[in-house]
């Protein structure tokens, strides 16, 4: 399989965040992405809006990727948001737990009827099941005519952890959640981010080793500021990069910033591919010219003319 990169996005906002997300859509979809991925707000809080970009994507040709968490829904909610999204031609989706509402901590109950990604896999491949596994559609050249055909497969990519979930205890219980998301569907894992190609490709000789054959893509995302990157850590728990927070400290504007965030995540891009990973996933924060130029630094995208 040829090496590929896919982006993530948010829906917008506001109207203004709307027009900016236009304008960076048209470069990335250009770029011609595996797919592109949509997140989406704990407990459908984003549902249209995420919905809206989602059939933006497939409207302009590019495979479009759905976020959902279970985390907090009912076996009807959860049931209800994957036949939206079905009936709306998606077909490929993360499918994630989801964090706890503001206020819950790890341990209340909080879940829902859906414990865990795995769970949430089995749903999705449940209803697609149930759904009618062939169409018809016409038939060029036969105004009348149409054709069987089996319905599109779904994808169904889950999270990964290179260095540890914040509530797994060890690095087994890491590889084997990941097993079991497997062994309930998933058939990809993209990963949170890291700062050292070397915590993606360890972790991706644990997975094999552990039984694990799915694809795992590494999670990229430029980090173009020193509050970016401290919010970043403090979300993730990671350990923080001290040396790339030198830099974008010393770093005298927003320009030399960006320049100091894309030189890291390039370098960090080139490693991975250099060491087998299959592509890059990367995070774009709905602005373009950080991701495309990571990929151009990586070769994997030539731009017909320069982005602005």
């Amino acid at each position: 399989m040829a090496t590929t990169f896919s982006f993530e996005l948010y829906p917008p906002r506001s109207a203004a965040a709307a027009d900016a997300l236009e304008v960076s859509l048209a470069h990335l979809v250009a770029s011609g992405p595996e797919f592109i991925s949509v997140t989406y707000g704990a407990g459908g809080t984003t549902t249209d809006r995420s919905l809206r970009v989602l059939q933006q994507l497939r409207a302009g040709g590019v495979d479009a990727m759905a976020h959902l968490t279970c985390v907090g829904s009912s076996y009807a909610e959860a049931s209800a948001m994957i036949h939206e999204f079905l009936d709306a031609g998606i077909t490929k989706f993360l499918a994630l737990r989801g964090d706890p509402p503001a206020g819950a901590q790890e341990g209340e109950d909080f879940l829902g009827d859906l414990g865990s990604a795995g769970e949430l896999v089995q749903l999705i491949h449940r209803i697609r099941a149930e759904k009618a596994q062939f169409v018809q559609p016409p038939l060029a050249g036969f105004p009348r005519g149409t054709r069987l055909a089996a319905q599109p497969k779904v994808t169904i990519a889950v999270a990964a952890f290179p260095n540890g979930h914040p509530r797994s205890r060890s690095v087994s219980q890491d590889l084997d959640t990941l097993l079991a998301k497997e062994a309930a569907g998933a058939n990809l894992a993209i990963t949170q981010l890291f700062f050292d190609p070397e915590d993606y490709l360890r972790f991706v000789d644990q997975a094999r080793a552990a039984g694990i054959t799915m694809r795992i893509l590494p999670g990229i995302m430029p980090v173009l500021s020193p509050e970016r990157l401290h919010r970043i850590v403090q979300l993730t728990g990671e350990k923080l990069p001290t040396e790339l927070l030198r830099k974008l400290e010393a770093a005298g504007s927003p320009e030399a910033q960006f320049e100091v965030g894309v030189d890291h995540a390039s370098s960090l891009s080139r490693a991975l591919l250099n060491g087998g990973a299959s592509g890059l996933h990367l995070y774009t924060f709905n602005q373009h010219p950080a991701v495309l130029r990571i990929l151009r630094e990586t070769g994997l995208y030539v731009p017909v003319k320069e982005y602005a």
